[in-house]
């Protein structure tokens, strides 16, 4: 089955991804690392207004990212934009040995998730085979080493930091957690979750959990410290933002609000729904701290679970491979419609059908029916059959 993995990713070796233009700006990123230049200090079409020449191929990446891109600082934390700096230090003027170095290194940490993988589900007493349905997913080979998305090194370093965090070995757990943050920051979503983890799990247990938060901030600050600048929170703080008050693809509820803006104000309420959305997602995610069990394991990965699927239903944008993240944790739960959305999702790519970006509604309604459908199946009609 690993054999099966490592072929159909090799597939893609030398291709460049068609299905995302985000590889473009990974490249730009580690050009200017390379140079020792700041990747988050400036815009790619900032720099190109001001003849920038100093890397190699500057219009084909800038045009390559497209202007949306372009236009905005950086978003990639300092362990991806390390990774996309050896890209740059070895393939100053290949575009397709940029890609192939990356890819290279997915691959790599799609093994390491494959590794621990199989030995968490081991550890918690479930079917270790499980985990195939992760890395033999074709959604996941096509974003991770086909459209070369970080996702898989993000939950590579969450995965393993679970692992050793079930073996207590919370420092050696917080330190890949870190990290885990520093390639994308989703992860920052389920800390709260192991305030009452730690409680069950350690003595001393609330002294731990205060040295474990500790050491994942530490982890992370020390990761931006080569990046440290005045400008550095609000440049990349807009950046981030931008995520919740300007962009919008493959939503669900938010899509409902805004319909429901335009027949009652007559404008896009994206600006406003965006600022509370969030708020929603943390009280919800409090709710699941504080008001359901997060011990043992189990319980604690299907909350995590369950936070995640919070913050993608409520978020404005949600592109296929944000889904890596909650299907990799839904094997080691009794649900399923992380699977089914897994290739539902693909859908959302209708999107690109035409030169002119348009979101097909039936497709995406079709999408999320489906999903939501099946998890309510799951989550009250299973259950009351394995009452019975």
């Amino acid at each position: 089955m690993a054999g099966f993995a490592l072929i159909f990713r090799l597939v893609f070796i030398g291709s460049l991804p068609n299905l995302s233009q985000d590889f473009y700006r990974f490249i730009w990123d580690g050009r200017l690392i390379a140079e020792g230049i700041n990747p988050f200090l400036s815009t790619p079409k900032k720099l190109l207004e001001e003849n920038f020449s100093a890397i190699a191929q500057t219009r084909i990446l800038i045009d390559g990212m497209g202007s949306l891109n372009a236009s905005n600082y950086s978003n990639y934390p300092p362990v991806s934009q390390f990774v996309y700096g050896i890209a740059g230090f070895f393939a100053k003027k290949s575009i397709l040995g940029s890609v192939v170095i990356m890819r290279l290194i997915l691959i790599a940490a799609d093994f390491g998730t494959l590794y621990f993988g199989k030995k968490l589900l081991k550890k918690l007493q479930l079917p270790s085979h499980r985990i195939f349905w992760f890395i033999l997913n074709p959604f996941v080979i096509l974003e991770f080493t086909g459209n070369l998305h970080f996702e898989g090194l993000m939950v590579f370093f969450l995965l393993s930091g679970i692992y050793f965090l079930v073996q207590k070995k919370w420092m050696f757990s917080a330190i890949l957690i870190g990290f885990s943050i520093s390639v994308k920051l989703l992860p920052l979503l389920i800390l709260p979750l192991f305030f009452n983890y730690f409680r069950k799990k350690f003595k001393l247990g609330f002294v731990k959990l205060l040295g474990f938060y500790m050491l994942i901030f530490t982890t992370v600050f020390l990761t931006f410290i080569p990046f440290l600048s005045e400008n550095l929170i609000q440049n990349y703080s807009d950046s981030v933002g931008l995520w919740f008050s300007k962009f919008e693809f493959n939503a669900s509820v938010y899509y409902i609000i805004r319909w429901i803006g335009f027949q009652t104000v007559g404008w896009n309420i994206i600006g406003t729904v965006g600022k509370i959305l969030p708020i929603i997602i943390f009280l919800g995610i409090l709710g699941l701290t504080f008001f359901r069990k997060n011990y043992p394991e189990k319980k604690l990965l299907q909350n995590m679970l369950f936070a995640f699927c919070l913050y993608f239903l409520l978020s404005t944008t949600v592109h296929p491979w944000y889904l890596a993240t909650p299907l990799l944790l839904s094997i080691f739960t009794k649900f399923r419609f992380l699977l089914l959305w897994s290739f539902l999702i693909v859908l959302s790519y209708s999107a690109y059908n035409t030169q002119e970006f348009q979101e097909n509604m039936y497709l995406l309604a079709l999408e999320y029916l489906l999903v939501v459908g099946f998890f309510t199946y799951e989550l009250y009609y299973k259950r009351r059959k394995m009452i019975s």
